[in-house]
């Protein structure tokens, strides 16, 4: 497995994150997805993706393109990334971005390219544990040492913590943050609201500034050196502080954190139009495969194979966790209630 030097780590977290055969979309920019050839010997994807993605699909194209050209001699596939954060990313496919496939990393993101008509509502149903090819959780990267002494979400709310986090009104990531800590104040005070409340605006008020993606917020913490514990998901963590800059940082695990998925969907709109239904299945059934849970484990994400996650045991704390749907409604009730204009994010974020 490769790993990178210290040296390496802007390159490492620059916005492409394509196979070698690929060219990068730009983040939140629309990027131009050839359409399949009219003989079928030529097809190119585009698949958009949340901003913390990268590192994975940029392992996953490779080895995807190898199987594909196996099983269909003659022909030639391409596989393109754009990364972003989640919701800006859906918006974008939502706003014409000819994207094959999408693999985000919360279900209101494909929810809402449904509404839009672009991925027909069966889309959870066509592949294995409802789309969701692998996991992550919420978790706490502080420097060597934890100096603050950052041991729970209770921690985040102490005088002279300055938190690093990812916006929650437009990124998965940084919704998770707030949601996870959200739950853990819910459980803290036995369901009062009230001073859940009062938690979540006190950790909220140690966040001087929402970063525009997970790793725009790594970005920050890791190179900038700014803040004293950045909220991101297991695998981002992972990712830096035993990959990019090992021996500078340390993971925390909340006792009470909160579950993530990624969903992926084909955009039935698209590929119905550049005749790519076949390939963006099969780019996506993929992800089940043992090369690519292994990778994702590889990857610091929770693999939903059962054996490779055994296999990694060590890497993957057992953790309490909840999932966001049984604690907090739908996600369309989660997004009204929390993070549309004016929801809880706004009111207890500080006022500037």
């Amino acid at each position: 497995m490769r790993t990178l030097t210290l040296a390496a780590v802007s390159a490492a977290v620059a916005l492409s994150a394509c196979s070698p055969k690929s060219e990068p979309a730009a983040d939140n920019q629309a990027a131009s997805a050839a359409p399949a050839a009219a003989n079928g010997k030529g097809i190119t994807l585009l698949n958009v993706s949340y901003d913390v993605a990268r590192d994975f699909y940029k392992e996953y194209n490779p080895l995807f393109v190898k199987e594909y050209e196996g099983k269909h001699p003659g022909e030639s596939i391409d596989v393109q990334q754009s990364h972003g954060g989640s919701s800006k990313q859906a918006l974008s496919v939502a706003n014409g971005l000819a994207a094959d496939v999408v693999t985000m990393n919360q279900t209101s993101d494909i929810e809402l390219l449904e509404k839009k008509g672009l991925v027909k509502s069966d889309w959870t149903k066509r592949l294995p544990d409802n789309a969701v090819p692998f996991t992550s959780t919420t978790v706490f990267l502080v420097r060597k040492g934890n100096p603050k002494q950052i041991k729970d979400w209770n921690d985040l709310t102490k005088d002279g913590v300055q938190i690093v986090l990812a916006n929650p009104k437009t990124t998965g990531n940084g919704r998770y943050a707030f949601l996870g800590a959200y739950g853990y104040g819910l459980k803290a005070n036995n369901g009062d609201e009230g001073k859940t409340k009062e938690f979540v605006a006190a950790l909220l008020k140690n966040a001087p500034v929402f970063e525009n993606g997970g790793r725009a917020a790594t970005t920050t913490f890791s190179q900038r050196n700014i803040g004293d514990v950045l909220i991101t998901f297991e695998n981002e963590a992972n990712h830096v502080s035993k990959k990019l800059t090992q021996g500078q940082f340390e993971i925390v695990y909340p006792s009470y954190t909160i579950l993530s998925e990624s969903p992926v969907a084909v955009v039935d709109s698209v590929v119905e139009k550049k005749g790519t239904q076949q390939a963006a299945t099969e780019y996506l059934q993929y992800l089940w495969s043992e090369p690519a849970q292994e990778l994702a484990a590889q990857l610091y994400l929770r693999p939903q194979n059962a054996d490779v996650l055994a296999k990694h045991k060590a890497d993957f704390p057992d953790i309490e966790t909840f999932k966001p749907n049984e604690k907090f409604g739908t996600w369309e009730e989660i997004m009204k209630k929390y993070f549309a204009d004016g929801g809880l994010v706004d009111q207890l974020s500080p006022k500037k």
